[in-house]
């Protein structure tokens, strides 16, 4: 009888043992989470604030994460559209002027109707606007932002979006404007006037009134003059100097 007693299992210990392996089981995510940082998905509300507290606090980048987040996992969620907007304005903010366009753009094709898109269209105009070079550079984005500056005013002509263009939209000109009597002085030094004549008349009849007609107009008598006392000789050089640049 002694013997039974003292080889019996000590079913306390053994209950004990099993309720602690179970509790480990059941609970080893939850544990692993807690002791390694990995806490459950934030939903579309907690991402969305995420990314508004840090677009307010300067990192732009971590508002980036946070939409681009929310776009991915709740795509369908009442945050979404406003995720893909707050997304594009983060990217400009961090100076990713061709990302931020490209967000802009699938912005306004998904929601062409949205009531934000003179805001967006202004935005993809500063976007090339920002990207504008010196006057000795082909004016690309000059180009670019004048177009969208255009939309924004012809289709809403009345929106606070469409003022800002029209001051944007003339500093474009300006800088297009300067392009052209620049390329026309280059051609004039190297003594081809009828390339330089060609792009001083273009500045005059496309740019008026920004502060170069009459710089433009001065060249244009001096081109004409050159051209006038210039020979055969002088127009062949000149025809031939093209034709090897577009060769």
């Amino acid at each position: 009888m002694r013997r039974r007693i003292m080889g019996r299992p000590d079913h306390l210990f053994l209950s004990l043992c099993f309720a602690l392996i179970l509790t480990l089981l059941l609970s080893g995510c939850s544990l692993y989470k807690t002791f390694f940082g990995q806490g459950e998905e934030k939903d579309a509300s907690e991402l969305m604030s995420d990314g508004i507290e840090n677009l307010d606090r300067g990192s732009y980048k971590a508002a980036v994460e946070s939409f681009q987040k929310l776009k991915d996992r709740y795509p369908y969620s009442k945050f979404a559209v406003t995720a893909e907007l707050k997304m594009a304005d983060a990217l400009y903010l961090t100076e990713g002027y061709d990302q931020a366009y490209a967000a802009y753009d699938e912005f306004e094709k998904l929601h062409p109707k949205h009531k934000e898109i003179p805001y967006v269209i202004y935005q993809k105009g500063m976007c090339q606007f920002q990207q504008v070079q010196s006057k000795d550079r082909e004016q690309v984005h000059s180009l670019k932002a004048k177009g969208e500056f255009e939309r924004v005013i012809s289709r809403f002509p009345k929106n606070e979006y469409a003022d800002r263009a029209r001051k944007n939209l003339r500093q474009c000109l300006i800088y297009l404007a300067e392009y052209e009597v620049y390329v026309g002085h280059f051609y004039f030094q190297k003594g081809f006037y009828r390339a330089a004549l060609a792009r001083y008349i273009y500045a005059i009849e496309n740019y008026p009134d920004l502060g170069h007609y009459h710089e433009a107009l001065e060249y244009v008598a001096r081109c004409k003059q050159k051209l006038g006392a210039g020979s055969g000789e002088q127009q062949a050089r000149e025809k031939s100097w093209f034709s090897s640049i577009w060769k």
